[in-house]
């Protein structure tokens, strides 16, 4: 009998069928558009066309970058917000220590005003502290002078104090009554944040601050060579354009991180003083 040719011949699975439906060669794929694309390019791919990053690059750039942004930024707080100095005698304590760092809010006095019991940092512009010979310079002074400049380092210019304000323009101050306290507009008042470990010795005074000036004495009385102790120096008085701000918080040591207080309670009963003169 005749062979019988079967009228569907069977199927390969290695036969490979065009978009058309018809078949190609047997047992070859048809090449795609996109590979002959590649074949013509010399057989590159679009990620063999892309070059390789260096990753130590990006890393450094990437550093480099943050190391900017955080100077400008500490610069930007020093200008305008906040600044560091470092405390270098013995004056105001038990309030601050020798050689704590403190920040200061440089909003105070302008433009927020001033306060009595308010802790300030002020320029020593009426000559109360000796003139200091200046350092011959060493090799890297500038690294201390760089990192003070953007704010990153405590302030360690010895021609700036640090008292606490006490009178205010229009106040008449005086000292001392019956109990040797400080009395402020006919008012005697409980300086709670006096040193405690030495009793006042008295020091007589009785004035009135005038206009644009503030009258400051340290929280560490018979070791505070304030406004008492330079009279002869106009008047004793602090110019309020001297002061850089007020003291707000203890940075340095860790374990003295504190919030400086103004003791309002102190003054609260104390009355408005009268034009200042």
């Amino acid at each position: 009998m005749p062979d019988k040719v079967p009228e569907n011949p069977e199927r390969h699975d290695d036969d490979a069928r065009l978009s058309d439906g018809t078949a190609g060669v047997a047992g070859v794929a048809e090449p795609s558009p996109a590979a002959d694309a590649a074949a013509d390019t010399g057989n590159k791919t679009d990620e063999d066309e892309k070059p390789r990053r260096n990753p130590v690059l990006g890393w450094l750039k990437e550093i480099v970058t943050v190391v900017a942004i955080a100077v400008v930024l500490s610069f930007l707080i020093k200008t305008f917000l906040f600044r560091a100095f470092y405390i270098p005698s013995e004056s105001m304590e038990s309030t601050l220590d020798v050689n704590d760092r403190i920040f200061i809010n440089l909003l105070v006095p302008e433009p927020f005003a001033l306060e009595r019991g308010d802790v300030v940092v002020f320029k020593d512009s009426q000559g109360w502290l000796p003139a200091v010979l200046k350092k011959p310079a060493g090799p890297l002074d500038w690294v201390g002078d760089t990192l003070e400049f953007v704010g990153l380092a405590a302030d360690d210019n010895e021609q700036h104090l640090v008292k606490r304000v006490i009178g205010l323009p229009g106040d008449h101050v005086s000292c001392c009554d019956a109990q040797g306290r400080v009395s402020i507009n006919g008012t005697p008042v409980d300086e709670t944040y006096i040193n405690p470990a030495e009793v006042p010795q008295p020091n007589p005074f009785d004035i009135v601050v005038p206009e644009g000036k503030v009258w400051v004495m340290g929280d560490n009385r018979n070791h505070s060579a304030d406004s008492r102790a330079h009279q002869e120096v106009n008047g004793g008085f602090i110019n309020i354009e001297d002061v850089e701000g007020k003291a707000t918080v203890i940075a340095w040591p860790v374990n003295r991180w504190t919030v400086l207080d103004n003791y309002p309670d102190v003054f609260k009963n104390v009355p408005a003083g009268t034009s200042g003169k």
